[in-house]
């Protein structure tokens, strides 16, 4: 059947569906990671947004359930150049086709993926529609979709206690603020010995101090900083009792905010698994798994600067020196796809015992 990507600006690319037979409007962003698609579509950084895979062929490997980084499929709508229906890989459970379908997320195949996202980088993000019926598209509606507060929805409805994979290793009990965690987030932590507690978005910071905790994590998440004051004012009460602190991706904007830092949004944003970031004192290139739109701008003498994305020269990282703490933009990696950075989890780990 066919289907129409309608952009904001009024361009349209023609292509065929698959997955879910549904419209959808959403900020389209693109990933230039080669391999993961599974890892994506369920990693909640994507909620609101429609993705376009930079790479030609997805669904060659098909679905794994052991892959999904959470148990919802989370951007509105996936783009490729070319579906592969006939997936080839021993651990392969279904089709790429058909999980999309089960979770109700439509996908367009046929686009020049390479084009589309060479219109992103030049002009920026923009608001696409995904629709079989382009001609009762309404442009100006589009155009002023947003999405807002998403963390609201991809958060931790209830407290749930993640227990340490050792029974016989040195426990350390973390407070997660889960603002769209992952799932190999919170196994790298259970793997290193922490009971964690993951905690709704909306947590407050005394409730977060009830809990006693040895250190405190705030994971990635999707959306605009700007749009949670709430959450930058629960980490910014936090700061006297001077936890251990560990944040990623949205909570590491967050964390900056609440230190009086600036954050904005980045021209198309950093997504996939090839990013290059820089450590200042080392001069050490690592190659980076990222999904964010935003920013750290302006670093204050609250925290020094540790790492910076080495093809645009935007904040990656600080280290802060009124309280134990240090936080990351990238996901830190335990896995081949992208460098090993594990050694972030491990550095979290030593504050803590110290």
């Amino acid at each position: 059947m066919k289907k129409f990507l309608l952009l904001e600006n009024g361009m349209s690319f023609e292509g065929e569906s698959f997955g879910a037979d549904s419209d959808v409007t959403a900020e389209l962003v693109f990933s230039t990671a080669m391999v993961g698609y599974t890892e994506a579509l369920t990693d909640p950084r994507f909620a609101g947004q429609a993705l376009c895979l930079t790479f030609p062929v997805v669904g060659n490997y098909g679905v794994c359930e052991a892959d999904c980084e959470s148990d919802a499929v989370h951007p509105a709508a996936l783009i490729v150049r070319e579906y592969c229906d006939d997936p080839s890989n021993f651990r392969c459970e279904e089709t790429l086709d058909a999980f999309l379908k089960k979770h109700g997320v439509p996908g367009i195949s046929g686009v020049d993926t390479r084009l589309l996202t060479k219109i992103l980088r030049e002009n920026g993000s923009m608001n696409a529609l995904l629709t079989s019926d382009p001609a009762s598209a309404d442009l100006g509606a589009v155009k002023a979709y947003r999405v807002s507060r998403a963390a609201e929805r991809v958060s931790a409805k209830d407290v749930r206690l993640e227990r340490a994979d050792s029974p016989d290793a040195p426990h350390y009990k973390v407070a997660l603020l889960d603002l769209g965690v992952t799932r190999s987030t919170v196994s790298a932590l259970t793997r290193l010995g922490c009971d964690v507690y993951v905690l709704p978005y909306h947590t407050s910071a005394d409730a977060i101090l009830a809990l006693s905790p040895d250190g405190l994590f705030v994971s990635g998440g999707p959306g605009n900083p700007a749009d949670y004051p709430d959450l930058a004012g629960t980490l910014a009460a936090l700061l006297p009792a001077k936890l251990p602190a560990m944040a990623v991706g949205l909570g590491h904007q967050l964390l900056a905010m609440a230190n009086g830092m600036s954050v904005g949004k980045l021209p198309h944003g950093h997504r996939g698994s090839n990013h290059p970031v820089r450590d200042t004192a080392t001069g050490h290139l690592y190659i980076t798994s990222q999904n964010h739109g935003f920013a750290v701008t302006e670093v204050n003498d609250t925290a020094t600067e540790t790492f910076v994305n080495a093809g645009d020269g935007t904040n990656e990282g600080l280290s802060y020196k009124n309280i134990p703490a240090f936080s990351v933009q990238f996901a830190p990696s335990t896995t081949g796809i992208s460098a090993n950075t594990e050694f972030l989890y491990e550095n979290f780990i030593r504050m803590m015992a110290e």
